[in-house]
């Protein structure tokens, strides 16, 4: 099989607008393909054997000349194509795939302005995770490992309060430390902090010990 090139997706892309009524021609001024049909904005496509930096800058110059910009690459799929797609309807892009084995032309998405949807529950999930933050442990940019979420500060609250008082119930915790749910921390015990000696009752492990010498104490 011959190395694929650029020039290979331009007949099957041609004449997918062909058949659209457009009148197309390659290779015009910078552009790779320019399809023209009557007084429409004249349809514009970037070639390329895959996605790129590159492929979008191209995209996104395109656009001062009209608003209906594909990109057109070889057929894809799995993340990377969903990925790519959103990007290009962020970018407000079309996209259309080129089969190699029988040059079969899909448009997966159309050139359009984007309006991104909210979500209401993320943006509140958010701001509760601010809210509950005391102070700001965490420098921006740092990775995911080893953040101090609030909920690491309520687990930290309650071993604090176990390593200055020994076991307790779990609703003494909660009263001393002002974590409502401080019973459930230290009975899912996501970190290795917590054991329960008792029913309701619970002592801080050697692993919470060393959990609060690497966080720090965190009074309730």
């Amino acid at each position: 099989m011959t190395k694929p090139r650029e020039t290979d997706l331009y007949p099957p892309v041609k004449a997918y607008l062909e058949a659209q009524g457009y009148a197309v021609k390659g290779e015009v001024g910078a552009v790779d393909v320019v399809a023209v049909r009557g007084d429409e904005d004249p349809v514009l496509v970037e070639l390329k054997l895959g996605f790129s930096l590159a492929l979008l800058h191209q995209g996104i110059a395109r656009q001062a000349v009209s608003d209906a910009v594909y990109l057109a690459v070889p057929h894809i799929s799995g993340k990377a194509l969903k990925e790519n797609l959103n990007l290009c309807r962020r970018l407000g892009l079309g996209l259309m795939t080129v089969r190699r084995r029988d040059g079969f032309v899909e448009v997966l998405v159309d050139p359009a302005p984007y309006h991104p949807r909210k979500s209401a529950k993320r943006k509140a999930r958010l701001l509760r995770e601010f809210a509950r933050r005391v102070g700001d442990p965490n420098a921006g940019g740092a990775t995911r490992v080893g953040l101090v979420t609030s909920y690491r500060q309520d687990a930290l609250r309650c071993a604090t309060f176990l390593e200055d008082e020994g076991a307790s119930k779990g609703a003494v915790v909660a009263k001393g430390t002002s974590v409502p749910n401080a019973t459930r921390i230290m009975a899912d015990d996501h970190y290795g902090w917590f054991e329960r000696v008792e029913t309701g009752i619970y002592m801080l492990t050697p692993k919470g010990v060393d959990g609060l010498a690497a966080y720090g104490r965190v009074e309730g």
